[in-house]
């Protein structure tokens, strides 16, 4: 069995307009779709049809969808999710715009993630005869693809165990109390060699933390910053560097409030048989923000 990567994002705005002016002309991404109160996104440097949905009509996460390699995938997770004790469905083909039938699972934590091979090809921007490196039109940001997100759970030792025992993810790093009493603070998964495709941390359940998108390097993480001040984005925090997954980082937040994240440099390869790195309660600072140590007041409370 393998899961692939996240394959698409679908949140909740409060005004689609506002929401399509940040993601298109600062993040830099383009509308492939467009219905009444919804659109779908993707960016330059994405195949799939699509990698966000935007719905109107409140604030936070609908669902997220996995790419998976093959129908029989499917029918593995789904058995091994019901014997885990979660809620599952079946999606049909087309109830999501060009995604054909899936898998519908309701974690411990109670977000909804959805299981699914088949998405219509839409390409990139430069191709794949003779490409380019980068498409000449960039717009604003100009991010590269959807690369991770993170959720909060009341029991995040729950939710590592469904993504390491369902769906055969490994947990790169982890953030506990202590050695000796390692209660699990939050987790960082990863399904391929990427730090991680997918983390959870303690929190409330039914919400999201943030979704990132993947920028090639720290000039690119400073050129946003620029660009998210030229555009009078809300900055959470940063440029800085996680300790965690070594990568660098900009927080900030859409005009409805779910946060964004920015992520240059994959840190290092990581696979089933990478030992998992673990953080302290009392080094957690340096963890998330590696160079100013400390966490800022709505990093661990502000949630959608």
């Amino acid at each position: 069995m393998s899961v692939l990567r996240l394959g698409f994002v679908h949140i909740r705005v409060t005004d689609l307009e506002e929401a399509r002016n940040h993601y298109t002309n600062t993040m830099g991404m383009k509308v492939v779709h467009e219905e009444p109160g919804k659109l779908h996104l993707k960016c330059w440097d994405e195949w799939d049809h699509h990698s966000l949905v935007l719905e109107e009509g409140g604030v936070g996460l609908v669902k997220l969808g996995y790419k998976c390699k093959s129908e029989d995938d499917l029918v593995e997770y789904e058995k091994a999710a019901q014997q885990f004790g979660v809620r599952t469905g079946r999606v049909s083909k087309g109830e999501n715009l060009t995604v054909g039938d899936g898998v519908a699972i309701t974690l411990p934590s109670d977000q909804r993630i959805e299981l699914f091979t088949d998405i219509e090809y839409g390409g990139t921007e430069t191709g794949a005869l003779n490409p380019d490196p980068w498409p000449r039109d960039q717009r604003g940001i100009a991010a590269r693809w959807i690369d991770h997100a993170l959720i909060p759970a009341e029991d995040p030792a729950t939710v590592e165990r469904f993504f390491t025992e369902v769906l055969g993810f490994h947990a790169a790093e982890r953030a506990i109390t202590n050695p000796s009493n390692p209660e699990l603070l939050g987790s960082w998964l990863s399904c391929g060699e990427s730090p991680h495709d997918f983390a959870v941390v303690k929190g409330p359940n039914a919400k999201l933390h943030h979704f990132a998108f993947f920028l090639e390097d720290w000039n690119a993480i400073l050129r946003a910053g620029d660009i998210m001040s030229m555009d009078d984005v809300s900055i959470d925090y940063g440029p800085t560097r996680h300790g965690i997954t070594r990568g660098t980082t900009i927080y900030f937040f859409d005009p409805s409030g779910n946060r964004n994240e920015v992520f240059a440099g994959l840190g290092y390869r990581t696979g089933p048989d990478f030992p998992t790195i673990s953080w302290t309660e009392d080094q957690i600072a340096r963890g998330i923000f590696y160079i100013q140590r400390e966490l800022n007041d709505t990093f661990m409370s502000v949630f959608t």
